[in-house]
């Protein structure tokens, strides 16, 4: 038997759940059946509602908005009109108005018109408003990866168990542990950044995610979307911009040229030591296989033998090198 759906309205008799038999129409008298009539006419009216009386409700499903399809979106309901309601329930906490649980990119339109939203009005709560989120979002087929990943992740930080998560977006349970471990990887900012991604899949943010681990890289990340040029780019290419950043170690200039070192001879053409020039100073090193001793004593001997060196380097040396 097909699962109802989220917006049907059956009113049942507490009585026949409790016996376990099929649920029944609670008999009522002619008002409550007059009642009844009228809010069931009423839940299935599309209703013209005031956009300004509209506030936010829900999760963020969408990352970023595409301002090409969005202008073409108004265009469309400026030409033609509003075809399809929105679904609002009113507002838990502020009589007179409404609370958006899907069809949020038609509201915007719509409120850059100037029109009022036609909607239909269901009384839902909290997990009643999120599965008809998830589920009219993945009906569409639009979402993209991230998207889905990043609803799953603000779901369960509202505490939300895995079961609802699965039924909301329609998958199964191992699908919703990869988009968890994408989707929580990221905090929501970062995603608003780079946006939908929609040509992204589960490989690319898995890399992304990995590198952002090392805090450098994540730095060099968040730098770069501060550029102002960055969103003038589209999310797919943002996407391969920042993962660049974080996967290539950024060029810190020419290594100097390696030096080879300079064999110091006694007047017998013995070799003493090898002598090393680099930017980071000189090196002297007296191999001890051929210093038949030599080198001990040299080290003994080397902060006088360099005091001489540098008291001769600060009377001659120093004028030679000046001229």
């Amino acid at each position: 038997m097909a699962r109802k759906g989220i917006l049907t309205t059956e009113i049942t008799s507490p009585e026949a759940k409790s016996l376990g038999g099929k649920p029944k129409i609670m008999p009522r008298g002619a008002v409550g059946a007059l009642q009844s009539s009228l809010s069931k006419l009423q839940e299935n009216a599309v209703q013209d509602i005031d956009c300004a009386l509209i506030d936010d409700a829900g999760f963020e499903d969408r990352l970023g908005l595409d301002s090409d399809a969005q202008r073409q979106l108004v265009e469309s309901l400026r030409n033609y009109g509003q075809q399809v309601p929105v679904l609002l329930r009113p507002h838990p906490e502020k009589t007179g108005r409404y609370e958006i649980v899907y069809g949020r990119r038609r509201l915007m339109a719509l409120k850059e018109l100037g029109l009022p939203v036609k909607a239909m009005v269901r009384q839902l709560d909290d997990h009643a408003l999120v599965m008809a989120q998830g589920q009219e979002n993945t009906s569409r087929q639009d979402l993209s990866f991230i998207e889905k990943a990043s609803f799953a992740a603000q779901l369960q930080a509202a505490d939300y168990d895995r079961p609802t998560i699965a039924a909301a977006l329609s998958i199964d349970k191992p699908m919703v542990s990869r988009l968890l471990k994408v989707g929580t990887a990221f905090p929501l900012p970062f995603l608003r950044q780079i946006g939908s991604a929609p040509d992204i899949g589960r490989d690319r943010w898995m890399a992304l995610a990995e590198a952002v681990k090392d805090k450098a890289a994540l730095s060099r990340a968040n730098t770069f979307m501060n550029r102002p040029d960055f969103l003038t780019l589209d999310s797919n290419t943002r996407f391969e911009a920042v993962l660049q950043q974080v996967t290539v170690k950024p060029d810190t200039g020419r290594k100097a040229p390696v030096t080879k070192p300079r064999t110091l001879r006694n007047e017998e053409g013995q070799a003493l030591a090898d002598i090393r020039q680099t930017n980071r100073g000189v090196t002297l090193n007296i191999p001890a296989r051929n210093a038949e001793g030599f080198d001990r004593w040299f080290e003994t001997h080397a902060e006088a033998l360099l005091a001489e060196l540098h008291d001769r380097w600060k009377t001659n040396g120093r004028k030679t090198e000046n001229r």
